[in-house]
């Protein structure tokens, strides 16, 4: 093991403390370094080549601090994981968590609400229909964006909310293909069958992840390049993670 190996997590914005809290609490030794983009585009709506050449530029800024661990906490930024520049760094994204836990669920109506440039990949939709699994795709970009507000509740997030899941209320279960959305899980499971099961992947790929051999004990470490005060103010309202310091990055 090397002595400098280490742990990072990228998100376009707090929807990966989803997955921070999760390796904390079954992980907690291990320091993360945490980079939050929503100083640029949504990773969401912008076109595969603009997210991979961004996605690159992280990670070269990453790697020349010692990151050699990588969670791509973001659905859209894993469709793109074959692309990148991942020399030297062991790198893990959301998507086959997600299919694996997917599969392990056995729905028999399956939904998918995620961002647009999650949906309009086919990534999901492709791997799952490989093991004879049909899934009815949302876009609902909007909820990414209000959650990083720190809205979790208001009559707009409701509104958006009912719109996304009215196709798919009968479903079995609804897969959350953004690491956003189980910070609304209680609006979200107002506009479905009492039936319906959500399924989260955040604890799937901890489980993945937690023989990487990352260096143990020291200190957690939040940037962004976006606010770092309202980056600390979402944190807190969706997750109930309350960050002491953040710095920003401008790159």
């Amino acid at each position: 093991m090397k002595k400098n190996s280490s742990l990072a997590i990228v998100d376009w914005g707090i929807g990966g403390l989803s997955i921070y809290q999760m390796i904390k609490s079954r992980l907690g030794e291990v320091p993360v370094l945490y980079f939050s983009d929503t100083g640029v585009t949504p990773y969401g709506k912008m076109a595969r080549a603009e997210l991979i050449a961004r996605l690159n530029v992280v990670i070269t800024f990453l790697r020349a601090r010692g990151v050699t661990h990588l969670i791509l906490g973001c659905n859209a930024a894993s469709t793109v994981i074959p692309y990148l520049e991942t020399r030297g760094l062991k790198v893990e994204g959301v998507i086959e968590s997600a299919v694996r836990l997917t599969l392990r669920n056995r729905p028999h109506r399956l939904g998918l609400i995620g961002g647009r440039r999650t949906v309009l990949s086919g990534v999901y939709r492709n791997r799952l229909a490989k093991h004879g699994i049909r899934v009815e795709q949302r876009i609902a970009q909007p909820l990414s964006g209000l959650i990083e507000g720190g809205d979790i509740s208001s009559a707009a997030l409701h509104r958006q909310c009912q719109r996304i899941l009215a196709p798919l209320k009968n479903s079995s279960h609804v897969l959350l293909a953004c690491t956003h959305y189980p910070a609304i899980l209680p609006v979200l499971k107002q506009f479905v069958s009492h039936n319906t099961c959500f399924i989260d992947p955040a604890g799937e790929l901890v489980n993945r992840i937690k023989r990487w051999p990352v260096t143990r004990g020291g200190a957690d470490r939040f940037l962004t390049s976006g606010d770092p005060a309202q980056m600390k103010i979402a944190a807190a309202k969706a997750f109930g993670c309350r960050l002491k310091h953040v710095d920003r990055l401008a790159f």
